[in-house]
């Protein structure tokens, strides 16, 4: 799958669950178990621009700074969304790894990336 299009899916699926968390959740979900799946979706939404970025400036931005949000927030805002619903306590601990994905795409920007143009070569 493209960056881009993990950008597409990530910005869409984090407005549909913003929106189920508003609407829906709170019939099913302990307030502890809302306040995971909010932190999810706004880590989600805040992503899906960064992801996009990463595509549309592939000749600055390394692939690899990319997929590290598209990993990061999978595992982040996913182990968040799958407690929320119910799933073990235990996928707590795949959190912190998503977070430090997150956190390494964003140092990641630290770090320019550059083809070498064709007089460089």
């Amino acid at each position: 799958m493209k960056i881009r299009i993990s950008a597409s899916v990530i910005g869409a699926l984090g407005i549909a669950a913003a929106a189920f968390g508003a609407h829906g959740l709170e019939n099913i979900a302990s307030p502890e178990q809302v306040r995971w799946w909010a932190i999810g979706a706004a880590i989600q939404l805040v992503t899906a621009p960064c992801v996009l970025l990463a595509a549309l400036h592939r000749d600055q931005i390394s692939a690899v700074v990319g997929w590290l949000w598209v990993v990061g927030v999978g595992l982040f805002s996913g182990s968040l969304y799958a407690m929320a619903l119910g799933g073990p306590r235990s996928l707590g601990a795949v959190t912190p790894l998503g977070g430090v994905a997150l956190v390494a795409a964003w140092l990641g920007l630290l770090f320019p990336f550059s083809k070498p143009s064709s007089k460089e070569l």
